[in-house]
């Protein structure tokens, strides 16, 4: 048996990717892709805001009509819904929206208003991620925690990060990262505050007019019912997408001097296959390699974009698929915390006299199921 095909069982990879050669350039991948798939098509585009906005209003008819013991599968439906609403915003970000700049502006900030989801500072930071991506400091998504940091931390904080960064509610640590990066203006530099103050002003306009809208005609609970819980799916979404996209246990983050823009974003990037239904709610966003080799691929053409990948550099791709594949999830829970420069990866367990309870309880339940 191949190495990378141990790897890929043990990981719950369908296939591991070789290493990307030292002399491979971005540039080569980028040119590889077809000249199809950086076309913009403003009709595309406006179908899909089409679909979120059906596919809302059809979630909140869902929570409205089912009885109290399948709520939690409607609001599971409605976050995936929503999750929609942030990927119209980010092909808009990323100007694969239309060639209309204030149009996608506009546009942006719209469909992520009602997620509360500032645009413009979003964008700033998300842009950052995809220049470093796996490189150590700069990145903003999913930077695995450093050890002495860890370390310096009162063991309440450590107690606490454990708790959310070991256990599935991994799942919705996206949340706290939305907290952290975009509303402290001191993130931000004098010349792009100005458009971040617009974001965070239509944000506040959501909040002052929509939610008080929603207690007055459904009270107390009809906010939980038919706004919070949806936004809480959102970012099962938006947390499960982005941690499988960018952390396993082969991938590494490195530092400046050894970072390489080729490995990272094609061979650092994983590709994962969901349920159906959930990749066209979610406009293809689960399609990421060709998101991170060119952002100015728009979400519709992401699968024709992976196509020529898989035929041009497929030996390299990281592929998998949930919830086919829950062990690598698993693991992400458990076991893949603290930076290790050898390891890529240690457990928040690591150098401890013995296995923390929680992570080992998802261990033993995984070993048992394997």
């Amino acid at each position: 048996i191949l190495p990378r095909q141990q790897l890929a069982r043990e990981y719950g990879f369908d296939q591991v990717g070789a290493p990307v050669p030292e002399g491979v350039r971005l540039k080569q991948v980028v040119d590889s892709l077809p000249p199809e798939v950086f076309e913009l098509s403003e009709a595309k585009a406006w179908r899909a805001v089409a679909l979120s906005l059906a596919s809302m209003a059809a979630s909140l008819w869902l929570i409205s009509a089912v009885p109290a013991w399948l709520l939690p599968a409607a609001w599971f439906v409605a976050g995936t819904a929503f999750t929609g609403f942030f990927v119209v915003g980010h092909d808009a970000a990323h100007r694969t929206f239309s060639r209309n700049k204030l149009l996608e502006d506009v546009v942006g900030t719209l469909m992520m208003a009602p997620l509360i989801y500032p645009f413009e500072p979003w964008r700033i930071k998300h842009n950052q991620h995809h220049a470093f991506t796996n490189q150590l400091v700069q990145d903003t998504a999913w930077h695995p925690v450093m050890k002495d940091d860890f370390e310096s931390w009162p063991a309440p904080a450590r107690a606490l990060l454990t708790l959310v960064l070991g256990t599935p509610l991994k799942c919705f640590a996206s949340i706290g990262h939305w907290l952290q990066w975009h509303f402290n203006l001191g993130l931000y530099t004098e010349q792009q505050r100005p458009r971040v103050l617009v974001s965070l002003a239509a944000v506040g306009a959501f909040m002052a007019v929509g939610w008080p809208l929603i207690w007055a005609k459904a009270g107390a609970w009809g906010f939980v019912k038919y706004w919070l819980m949806p936004w809480v799916g959102y970012h099962f979404w938006m947390s499960t997408f982005t941690l499988v996209h960018h952390t396993a246990p082969h991938i590494p983050f490195k530092h400046r001097d050894e970072w390489d823009a080729a490995q990272a974003q094609l061979g650092g990037t994983v590709h994962c296959e969901y349920p159906r239904w959930v990749e066209l709610l979610c406009h293809d966003i689960s399609v990421h390699i060709p998101h991170h080799v060119s952002t100015r691929i728009p979400s519709y053409n992401l699968r024709r974009a992976h196509a020529s990948l898989l035929e041009n550099w497929g030996q390299y791709m990281n592929l998998t698929a949930l919830p086919k594949h829950w062990k690598l999830l698993q693991l992400c829970f458990s076991d893949l915390h603290i930076f290790h420069r050898e390891a890529n990866y240690v457990p928040f367990d690591h150098d401890s006299e013995g296995k923390n309870p929680l992570l080992q309880l998802q261990r033993n339940v995984a070993a048992a199921f394997t």
